[in-house]
């Protein structure tokens, strides 16, 4: 039994009971326990998956199919994968941070598309506390707090660093019983409290949950929302709340594409390539007397650059923002355009050339930066979005064993300097040893003796072994390891990289987004007239201007989506989308889960409001007659039978090749076993 959760558990422990309607938090406090006692036996993620060491798994799994509608299950479940992975890095936790992640995405495969994509995009609300002001409280006990009924509930405020607060959330989790006091329960609601907007999805981010998120079914999801069949603004209207819902071009927004993830990347990679233009251009010109049209649009783009950084990070309260290695780019070129300005603001004052010219210097470093930001589109492909992680992975070794090789290098350098007794300096010998190290054995045998002629050889030999022999084939075979240690789950590191790269652009409670440079407009001429303007107008004044500025954009899209409806032929997320053909209810084919034996379809099982429900399932706008809905329900039934005759035929045929192969192989087998004599038959020949 762990130390970290001290609760009494029965003989055996039930499976969990949940409700429909339990919060998050009780939720969490359910699934607990059953992680903590049944799974007591450490074991591999493979164990888990294929040996009898996962029978609790696949029972839990059962139950939550059967049972279990809480939309809140699987932010509950990766949650608890957070909280067991933070615990221990191996051993017993590490087995029920597996579990967790295992029942969560089964439970994804055995429930219908549509209700999967509800439960990984359930956003955890706030949560409420009635306050008693009464005066008589009835269940104050010794162990209660002071003045319970006079508590108010405290406003949640937003922290400063949103992933260290989930991370102490998930490290104050605690197992629960009857007889815990109520001081501890209302500490663990306040503790949880942080999770409150968080997605399924996002929770998966944070928590590391690669495995959850490499699943085909999670994917769907992600590409959904990455190419806008998944939506979170139905209309650009004040009134309007963000939901997830499925897009319906019929009734949707137009302007709600400028949401869409694979627009807002796409128009993001064409700003940073304008942004290398203008800068290319200021640092050719070069002019030190005066400020040109190309250093002030560049200014202009640097001022929409830095704001839009600023507005993404706000977005995602630090959660993305650190696990996105691009935003460490982005921060980069946001300092030294700072240190770029500042240095050309006191050249120009003073009148000094030297500091104008090293303003432009600092200037060119950008492009180190700003280059592979421009190409930082191509993570979505396979190949690249693996190597990154594995150049990640790589970087933070080097950085470790860099730490010893300093150590190292400043004995030798402090030994030389003070052998040499003022024949060499310390920036001299620093040089020297730095050529020595990456190759410039031929240097060092050269000075040894000029060193010291006793001591200065021997030690140059062993600086010199030590350097180019063995830190750097240490270095070499760290770095081989890091390598292999991550490409062994390529396709899993890619995923990862690619989900939150969609998730970052999705993530934003923001009704209205203006692409930058655009940005910069509400920011300039809407935003200092909160003080006098009340906010329901500014809204408005914000959406108005969106669309008058974005209409040429919005106009690209429109055309795009227009173009490529016409040459893609099926959806690949319409297994969950509204039909767009008027059907009446009882004629829509239902989507069934995946042993579908263990309950009644998923669809009517989960119930969960919020995503769109009304367009998802509502017949079509186009309302028809009874006669053409007979025609067309008609015709569908005679599609299908033809398309299922075809189909039977097909797979007989294939069961029937199947057939005379087995057969054929068996006789081959059972021919072999004639011609070759059991052991047993050659001991008793020998005896």
């Amino acid at each position: 039994m762990d130390p970290q959760h001290s609760f009494q558990h029965p003989a055996g422990a039930k499976l969990p009971e949940i409700g429909p309607t339990d919060p998050f938090v009780k939720v969490v406090k359910a699934l607990l326990p059953y992680f903590v006692h049944e799974i007591s036996i450490p074991s591999t993620f493979d164990q888990l998956r294929t040996t009898a060491a996962g029978h609790k798994i696949r029972a839990l799994v059962d139950h939550l199919v059967l049972s279990v509608t809480n939309p809140a299950l699987i932010n509950a479940l990766l949650t608890l994968k957070w909280h067991f992975s933070t615990i221990e890095a191996g051993g017993i936790n590490e087995t029920r941070a597996n579990a967790c992640e295992i029942v969560a995405w089964r439970f994804l495969h055995r429930i219908s598309e549509r209700d999967a994509a509800m439960f990984c995009l359930y956003e955890l609300p706030q949560q409420s506390v009635e306050v008693v002001r009464d005066g008589c409280h009835p269940e104050i006990t010794e162990q209660s707090t002071l003045l319970p009924q006079f508590r108010d509930t405290p406003i949640a405020e937003p922290p400063a660093n949103r992933r260290f607060e989930l991370l102490r959330s998930v490290l104050n989790i605690r197992g629960t019983s009857g007889a815990e006091s109520g001081v501890e329960e209302d500490d663990q609601e306040h503790s949880l409290s942080s999770f409150a907007g968080l997605t399924g999805l996002e929770i998966a981010a944070v928590a590391n949950c690669k495995k959850f998120l490499s699943q085909k079914i999670v994917q769907k999801v992600v590409d959904g929302i990455w190419k806008g069949d998944i939506i979170f603004w139905e209309s650009l209207v004040s009134t309007t709340k963000k939901r997830p819902q499925f897009y319906n071009k019929k009734t949707a927004d137009i302007f709600t594409r400028l949401r869409v993830p694979r627009y807002i990347k796409t128009f993001e990679v064409l700003f940073v390539a304008t942004f290398l233009f203008w800068l290319c251009c200021v640092l050719v010109e070069r002019n030190s007397s005066q400020i040109t049209s190309f250093e002030f649009f560049l200014y202009i783009w640097f001022a929409a650059f830095s704001y839009n950084e600023l507005s993404e990070f706000l977005d995602t309260k630090s959660i993305f923002y650190a696990v996105d290695i691009w935003n460490a780019c982005d921060i980069i070129i946001i300092v030294l355009g700072f240190a770029f300005l500042m240095a050309r603001s006191v050249g120009v004052y003073q009148g000094n050339s030297q500091i104008i010219d090293t303003a432009f210097d600092i200037l060119s470093l950008e492009a180190l930066f700003m280059v592979p930001r421009l190409f930082s589109i191509m993570c979505l492909l396979p190949y690249f979005g693996t190597l990154l992680p594995c150049l990640e992975a790589m970087v933070k070794d080097f950085v470790k064993f860099m730490m010893l090789v300093v150590i190292l290098y400043l004995g030798f350098l402090v030994t030389f300097t003070l052998l040499a007794r003022g024949a060499f300096s310390v920036p001299e010998m620093s040089w020297f040893l730095v050529r020595v190290f990456f190759g410039g054995s031929s240097l060092g045998f050269e000075i040894m003796r000029d060193i010291n002629p006793k001591l200065g050889p021997p030690l140059m030999v062993i600086f010199v072994c030590m350097t180019n022999v063995l830190l750097i084939t240490s270095l070499i075979c760290i770095q081989r390891d890091a390598f292999a240690r991550v490409i062994a789950h390529a396709r899993e590191e890619y995923l990862f990289v690619y989900s939150v790269y969609v998730l970052e652009a999705s993530t934003s409670k923001r009704l209205t987004h203006f692409y930058p440079p655009l940005s910069l407009i509400p920011l300039i001429f809407i935003r200092p007239l909160r003080l006098f303007v009340a906010s329901e107008k500014l809204r408005n004044a914000r959406i108005f201007v969106l669309k008058v500025t974005h209409l040429p954009i919005i106009s690209a899209i429109w055309l795009f989506e227009l173009a490529h409806d016409q040459v893609r032929e099926t959806n690949a997320f319409s297994t969950i989308q509204p039909t767009h053909h008027t059907v009446e209810p009882s004629a829509m084919p239902k989507t069934q889960p995946t042993h579908s034996s263990h309950g009644p379809s998923s669809s009517s099982r989960h119930p969960l409001g919020g995503l769109g429900s009304a367009e998802v399932l509502t017949p079509s706008a186009h309302v028809n007659n009874g006669k053409d809905i007979k025609e067309e329900a008609a015709d569908s039934t005679i599609v299908i039978n033809t398309d299922l005759e075809g189909q039977v035929k097909e797979l007989s045929g294939q069961v029937k090749d199947l057939s005379a192969k087995i057969a054929e192989l068996t006789a081959l087998i059972m021919a072999q076993q004639r011609t070759i004599t059991p052991p047993e038959e050659e001991e008793d020949e020998a005896a």
